[in-house]
């Protein structure tokens, strides 16, 4: 479902654009569709034809998603299982310091190697309204004044919803343009599109590697965009809308955390509007991947934060509960080991 189709059945009742704005922030909100204001009851604000359809339209949004478990971590982030109206299930976030992570499809057709969506193929599109309604969710539970599109799925494969649930919270949910984060593993038509928009979020570019054949292994069915022009189009578009790019790379022992990568970091970024956010992989014993031991991921670093390239480290949040993306619904639809082999990749082996 998406919003548009919500905005028509409230025209259809009567509702004028003001009225529909209002009941948009009740939503967006958790609360209940008529909530009036302090000096402003529904009763005499909403006309009368709007305030009988409500209910009817209540129950729509509230079919759209539905708490089916709770994961808490240590780390104050809890981790949900959300369940749509066909029964698929995706995953959100809450983060520390009121921030949620949203999923944007079911499932995904990237492939990363290192991610557990991507293992159960693209399932369904993810509609504006049941975006947004993974934030009105959340707001049950704690305050959200920021969204992060990096849950389950790439948003530039479902780029019509995500941005129309990106308008709508922008406008109407209290949440700043730079506190809207659109990941994606690059796609030309992001850079197109978002310059355009009225509400212009904060991108998260998935790098991962500076090397164009390593890269294409470990996402194999992203688009072909050589890292170098990754960065570029990302450049462009930081010092348009005036913050910086944060690029994500998930740190993998043996494969990306090389002096040579280290490197070409250094030569992508250095002077670039950037943040490079270093992930440790979220690994399990049995994995085949594994993160690099704690002190190599201070020397990375140490490295490159010494040499001007601005360096974060973001653990996967919740890592104690399923913290990988995706890990929580595989073991929710079928119980197995989250753990999977590896193909052979030229980042570990040499080419």
């Amino acid at each position: 479902m998406r919003i548009q189709d919500v905005h028509r059945q409230l025209a259809d009742l009567g509702a004028k654009p003001l009225h529909i704005g209002r009941i948009d922030r009740a939503w967006l909100k958790g609360l209940p569709l008529d909530t009036g204001t302090r000096n402003q009851q529904a009763q005499d604000f909403l006309p009368l034809s709007v305030r009988e359809g409500l209910p009817v339209l209540s129950g729509t949004l509230e079919g759209l998603v539905r708490l089916r478990s709770e994961h808490p971590g240590l780390d104050g982030s809890a981790r949900l299982l959300v369940e749509l109206a066909d029964g698929q299930t995706v995953e959100s976030v809450l983060l520390p310091r009121d921030g949620l992570c949203v999923s944007t499809q079911v499932g995904c057709a990237v492939g990363c190697v290192f991610c557990m969506t991507g293992k159960s193929g693209l399932l369904r599109q993810v509609g504006s309204a049941e975006i947004v309604a993974q934030v009105a969710l959340a707001r049950r539970f704690r305050p959200v004044k920021k969204v992060v599109f990096m849950g389950m799925g790439e948003p530039a494969h479902n780029l019509d919803n995500v941005l129309e649930a990106i308008d709508l919270l922008g406008r109407e949910g209290g949440i700043g343009h730079k506190n809207l984060v659109f990941s994606t593993v690059g796609d030309r038509r992001v850079f197109e599109r978002l310059p355009e928009e009225r509400i212009k979020p904060a991108l998260a570019l998935s790098l991962h590697s500076t090397r164009a054949d390593l890269r294409r292994q470990l996402l194999p069915r992203a688009p072909h965009i050589d890292p170098d022009e990754l960065v570029d189009l990302g450049e462009a578009y930081a010092r348009r809308i005036g913050y910086p790019i944060q690029y994500q790379w998930t740190l993998l022992d043996g494969i990306n955390d090389s002096q040579e990568e280290l490197d070409g970091i250094l030569r992508l970024l250095k002077g670039k509007y950037a943040v490079m956010n270093l992930i440790p992989y979220n690994s399990h014993e049995a994995d085949t991947y594994q993160r690099p031991p704690g002190e190599r991921i201070v020397e990375i670093v140490r490295y490159l934060h010494s040499r001007g390239v601005l360096t974060k480290v973001r653990n996967s949040a919740g890592q104690d509960v399923e913290g990988g993306c995706g890990q929580l619904r595989a073991r929710a639809q079928d119980g197995v080991s989250v753990a999977r082999k590896a193909p052979r990749l030229i980042g570990r082996f040499g080419a």
